[in-house]
């Protein structure tokens, strides 16, 4: 695909910046930038370190995904195994497989890259590292000590079509399962 306008079009330069609130997950910012057109404008957004999801297919074609209540939506919500970094410059696929491992209790030594996801492009600069786990094998789980999880085995074809249904609303997940499905209608 080529594109008109160059990059440097888009181009916003920060003027000032104010830490608003700094947490342990979030950093959250106020910015006032420069824009193309040579205004001024003002961005809110949070810093995120960036986490891992992980598509666990099973060797029966079933994802192994987890059941858990989301706080920020006040609901239960179906997603693949996720997590943020432990700390700054943690090595991805280090950390996909203790996810999958603390989630849901497998292992494995098949983990495929499937790319990198910007969940809130808007305001927030979190980027998922998304992975695919084939050749697992089943063992305990161990998840965080504020974590409750329901481990729940589904079809991939089934799982597709609940995404397609709308009864999967978190992204990662939706992204994440329908790339996998892709690659395998195309043999990949």
């Amino acid at each position: 695909m080529q594109f008109l306008k160059p990059e440097s079009y888009f181009k916003e330069t920060q003027a000032e910046s104010s830490l608003i609130f700094d947490g342990k997950v979030l950093h959250l910012y106020k910015d006032i930038i420069d824009l193309p057109n040579g205004k001024q404008g003002m961005r809110e957004y949070c810093k995120h370190n960036g986490a891992v999801a992980v598509v666990p297919l099973t060797d029966a074609g079933e994802v192994v995904c987890v059941r858990q209540y989301r706080y920020a939506l006040g609901q239960v919500t179906l997603e693949i195994p996720a997590g943020k970094f432990d700390y700054l410059g943690e090595d991805h696929r280090e950390a996909a497989l203790r996810e999958l491992r603390e989630e849901t209790g497998y292992t494995t030594d098949t983990l495929i890259d499937l790319g990198e996801l910007s969940t809130s492009p808007a305001l927030l600069s979190e980027i998922l590292y998304i992975y695919l786990a084939e050749n697992m094998v089943e063992g305990e789980c161990d998840p965080d000590e504020d974590e409750f999880l329901e481990i729940v085995k589904i079809p991939l074809e089934e799982l597709v079509d609940m995404i397609l249904r709308g009864e999967v609303i978190d992204s990662k997940t939706q992204a994440a399962v329908l790339k996998v499905w892709a690659m395998k209608k195309k043999g990949v």
